[in-house]
């Protein structure tokens, strides 16, 4: 096949790319000659992430922003729209881990929603808005075994996983007409700062086979990203071989 999908050029949008799948998705996209943009919440992680997306063909430019809120969201994307000109794909990895909702103060755990849940509808409604207007596009979703497992400790963060889950499943009905595609990757357990496990923890865990680099996940969503026009990368599950499922 000669059809695959080229990066180079392409205008990506990457959520929640200062750590963890993020990070590595934007110095993967680099690497493949794409012009990312990304965002984070502090300058300091910020700088570092734009550090480490190391070189290559592509760019990336970020800017400090908080995908839990409206402000955040519009600020993004008319950045994206002065800078870029538009968006080409959206690659949605802004995250927070939580507790049971019990063990969690109401401004804590809403705001847990207000990123994982809220700020990726926000930003897909804003992307499909453009990529409709230019043609078509690609949405991609990073979700999460949690929606599968619903292990205990992961009410809330299990919620958000599978709202991201159903509405994506569901959008892409709604949007294929349009010649946009909708993908959802689930990890299972990945060696991000979302772990809460020493760093020799994770490790040995990788070393186990029971977690993945987050590299490994970056690979998949640039899978994703580059199948063919007529193919869409609906769900596609990565987890360790020795994944734990509760």
């Amino acid at each position: 096949m000669t059809d695959r999908i080229d990066l180079t050029g392409k205008r990506i949008l990457v959520t929640g790319g200062t750590t963890g799948i993020g990070l590595a998705t934007v110095a993967q996209l680099v690497r493949h000659g794409a012009r990312v943009l990304t965002f984070g919440r502090h300058q300091e992680s910020l700088d570092h992430a734009l550090e480490q997306a190391g070189s290559g063909p592509g760019t990336v430019a970020g800017l400090v922003a908080d995908a839990a809120t409206k402000e955040g969201i519009d600020t993004v994307f008319a950045h994206m729209d002065e800078t870029l000109g538009g968006i080409d794909m959206l690659v949605t990895s802004a995250a927070l881990g939580a507790q049971p909702i019990h063990e969690m103060e109401e401004d804590s755990w809403r705001y847990v929603v207000e990123t994982n849940l809220i700020g990726t509808l926000a930003s897909a409604r804003r992307a499909i808005l453009r990529m409709d207007a230019q043609g078509g596009g690609h949405l991609l979703f990073v979700g999460s075994i949690s929606t599968e497992i619903k292990a205990v400790g992961e009410s809330v963060y299990a919620a958000t996983k599978a709202g991201i889950q159903a509405f994506a499943e569901t959008l892409r009905k709604e949007v294929a007409e349009k010649n946009i595609k909708v993908s959802v990757i689930q990890p299972g357990s990945v060696s991000t700062p979302m772990q809460e496990c020493s760093d020799d923890q994770k490790e040995q865990a990788i070393a186990d086979h029971e977690m993945l680099y987050a590299d490994e996940i970056a690979e998949t969503i640039v899978f994703a990203l580059t199948r063919s026009e007529r193919a869409d990368i609906v769900n596609l599950r990565i987890e360790p071989r020795v994944q734990k499922t509760s």
